[in-house]
């Protein structure tokens, strides 16, 4: 049998209530048992995969995840294989003991934080493409990376099993990635896109963010506001996609501090080039700030 680690999330204060008590498991198997018998006594089972250094948009997840389930298990998992750059990995945030207290505060009780040989052991070769989407947009610019998202979220499926699962629309191509696998794969995960969550100046809240310098994190909000201009533009009355995106990719250029990568209008439900029949559209941009590479998004209805 596999032993379940219990353990309290750390307080911060005396006058801080003392957290409940959150199960680790690092081995698949643990998991894999948990959530079977939570399901096998009449309980659903939510899934939040994260890879760890965990801030508030992960905490709306697993609270949107805790009122719809009656078991919430949380991964923290840094994958290798989503990183084209060994640098990139390494520089990764990671702090297990503030993970805990965000799980625990927000009503997930399970955390699953298994080492890379548990979850690929030695020499694993298979890989999980989703041919179209996920060799476009952010694909095309950092190739091979939602290889890596795939193949561990289908990992991480078949070992959870049947759940809900929880992402941000902060990373909106990636919602599309998951989703087409899950169906394609026909894997009994419904994936539930959850509203990104921002900072009060705009910023979308990321991991990656506590790498930002104070004055690096003074501009990346620069970001957001070039696509409220792309948004503001639709609402004027424009529905040219290149209309849209050029005035989004002129704004970023104004700000002095963030060098523009891309910026893509595409059709929210396909990720592709607007049409006729579109009916929601989705901006998208990325740039880079120092060492850090920051995406965001925002949705219009036409």
């Amino acid at each position: 049998m596999v032993a379940l680690r219990v353990v309290s999330a750390r307080r911060a204060s005396r006058s801080e209530p003392v957290r409940p008590h959150v199960g680790i498991v690092t081995e698949k198997a643990a998991l894999r048992g948990a959530l079977d018998q939570a399901r096998a006594a009449g309980r659903t089972v939510g899934l939040v995969p994260t890879m760890g250094a965990l801030h508030d948009g992960h905490a709306a997840l697993i609270r949107r995840a805790a009122a719809e389930c009656d078991l919430v298990a949380v991964t923290v998992f840094v994958n290798p294989l989503q990183f084209d750059r060994p640098d990139d990995l390494a520089a990764y945030p990671k702090d297990l003991d503030g993970d805990l207290a965000v799980v625990a505060a927000a009503g997930a009780r399970l955390v699953f934080a298994p080492t890379s040989t548990e979850m690929y052991g030695v020499g694993a070769q298979a890989r999980v493409h989703v041919a179209g989407l996920a060799d476009r947009l952010e694909g095309a610019a950092r190739p091979g990376h939602f290889d890596g998202v795939a193949t561990v979220c289908t990992k991480l499926f078949g070992i959870a099993g049947p759940c809900l699962a929880y992402f941000g629309e902060k990373d909106f191509q990636q919602v599309a990635v998951v989703r087409r696998l899950v169906h394609d794969l026909d894997l009994p995960v419904e994936v539930v896109a959850c509203p990104t969550v921002r900072d009060g100046d705009g910023l979308a809240l990321s991991s990656r963010n506590a790498l930002l310098t104070p004055q690096e994190r003074a501009a990346a909000p620069g970001l957001h506001r070039a696509l409220r201009l792309g948004v503001a533009q639709v609402a004027a009355g424009e529905r040219d996609p290149a209309v849209i995106a050029a005035a989004v990719a002129a704004a970023l250029a104004t700000e002095p501090a963030l060098r523009p990568d891309r910026v893509d209008v595409v059709d929210a439900d396909t990720l592709e080039a607007p049409g006729g029949h579109t009916v929601r559209m989705r901006i998208l941009a990325a740039a880079s700030l120092g060492r850090v590479r920051l995406i965001d998004n925002l949705g219009i209805d036409l």
